[in-house]
This record gives C-alpha cells, structure tokens and sequence, in this order.
C-alpha cells in the first residue's frame, strides 16, 4: 500500500462544503488520474465520504483513500472504521500515532522542522507531510535530506504546476495537492476537477 501511495505520487487534498460536494471532487480527482486521495475532516460528512470512496472502488487496487485534518484519536478511529488506509494531520498528535499504530494503519503527521520530522519518524511515521509547504519551499527537502537522507518528505501546500517537478527534484517522495483542483468547478462543474487533476499529472510527467 505504502509502495502504491508512493507510485500515485500526488494526494488530492479534498475539502468538500458537504459531503456530496467532497465525493464528487474526489471521484474527478481519480478520473483525472490522482489515485491518492485524502478527504480532509474539514468535509461535513467526511466518514461517509470515505466510506462511499472506499466501497466503490474496492476493485481498483491503484486507489488509495485516506483522511486528513485528523486531529484526535476519535476522528482517527471514525476514519479507520470508514475504511481509511492513511491518516494526515497538519500537526504531529501520539494519540492519532497509537490508534493508527494499534489497527496497522499508516499516519503521515504534519511537521515543519527538523526536531518534528525527527520525532515523527522515530515513533514510525512512514513519509512526514512538510507544512505548511509554500512556507518551507522546496529547498527545505533539500537541506534536511544532507543530514537525513532517509526521510520521506511529502509537502503540501505551496505545491503547484509550475513547481511540482521541482518538489520532486528536489527530494519530495510525494506532494499533496488541495484547491488547485477544485477552483474551476463554480465555470466547469465536477468535471474542472479532473481537468485540474490531468494538469497536475502531465506537469509531472513533463
């Protein structure tokens, strides 16, 4: 799975108003060619989301669904009983760690300097989500990777189609993209959202 998140290399950040509107930026978000997906707590509905995300496409084993802005060892469980195969917070929380620990699943805590990143992956955090992004920059990866070549680093925030290559380039494992995908959807409708999300693939394709 771990490999596989690896191999989708960008996370749709999805931030819904309602949970319909959640499904539907994530479904655009697979059609456009983003398979990793994180429905954001932020989301009303954002179990049932999951859960509906994870039911349909149970047959394609190049769809990885997860949560993000999980805050508590609560919302992680509500989230791992819906199905989720990652959690992300924007923070570093050891209450998320352990109950993501006790039921195998894997936790991408959010952290912005060295100590939180060090911290993180000693209590087994298998990739560390750089935030916020845009404020590190890409560099950031750079200078951490000369003392700790080993970290996995996944920014978001700031992650755009101009410098997603340069994210990469520069070290990131995987990058986590949010309303870059959605911000035509008001003109285009839930079909903007795959548009966006071809973009993102091409631009990192180059």
């Amino acid at each position: 799975m771990l490999e596989t998140m690896k191999k989708n290399y960008i996370f749709a950040v999805v931030r819904g108003k309602d949970a319909e509107d959640g499904y539907q930026i994530s479904k655009g978000a697979i059609q456009g060619g983003i398979k990793n997906i994180e429905v954001a707590y932020t989301t009303p509905g954002a179990t049932q989301v999951i859960e509906r995300l994870v039911e349909e496409f149970k047959e394609d084993t190049s769809v990885v669904v997860g949560a993000g802005t999980v805050m508590d060892g609560e919302m992680a469980t509500q989230a791992m009983e819906a199905g989720a195969k990652f959690l992300v917070s924007p923070h570093y929380s050891q209450e998320v760690m352990d109950v993501a620990k006790a039921r195998d699943t894997y936790y991408l805590p959010g952290c912005g300097t060295v100590t939180e990143i060090v911290n993180a992956v000693n209590q087994g955090a298998p990739i560390v989500k750089l935030f916020p992004g845009g404020l590190l920059g890409p560099s950031f990866i750079k200078d951490v990777h000369g003392p700790l070549p080993d970290v996995e680093l996944m920014p978001s925030g700031g992650v755009s189609l101009e410098n997603i290559r340069e994210w990469r380039d520069k070290g990131a494992v995987a990058v986590g993209v949010g309303s870059a995908l959605s911000k035509t959807v008001p003109e285009k409708g839930y079909a903007g959202v795959a548009e966006e999300a071809q973009k993102f693939v091409k631009a990192l394709e180059g």
